[in-house]
């Protein structure tokens, strides 16, 4: 299912092969795509859904990479015991925060900021 900002296979990729199946469905999906949208429109000081369209291509990739990373994280946090590992989980998120974290310092200074003349 794609959502306007990420799609299920996406959050799905981020969360890796052991992720629980009683937390990976259809309303959760939902709710995480919108979790994502709410942040970052507040983050970036616009709405991310209704201006999605208006992004340029390069916007739109960390805008997704993000909301991607951030659903696979709470799909990972979900239930970690289904992991191989508590560390292998551990390991998957603390990589989602890390990157998550250099797109928002991107997005912070970057062309989307320009695009919507917010703190320039």
């Amino acid at each position: 299912m794609a959502f306007t900002i990420v799609t299920v296979a996406e959050m799905q990729f981020m969360a890796g092969a052991n992720v629980d199946p009683t937390g990976d469905v259809t309303a959760n999906h939902q709710f995480l795509h919108d979790m994502a949208a709410g942040y970052l429109s507040g983050f970036i000081q616009d709405d991310v859904i209704a201006g999605y369209g208006n992004y340029d291509t390069v916007t739109k990739q960390m805008i997704n990479e993000w909301a991607a990373r951030m659903g696979g994280m709470q799909l990972i946090l979900f239930n970690p015991a289904t992991y191989t590992d508590l560390i292998e989980a551990e390991d998957m998120v603390q990589v989602h925060i890390y990157r998550m974290e250099k797109i928002e310092k991107d997005l912070e200074e970057g062309a989307v900021q320009k695009q919507l003349k917010v703190n320039t």
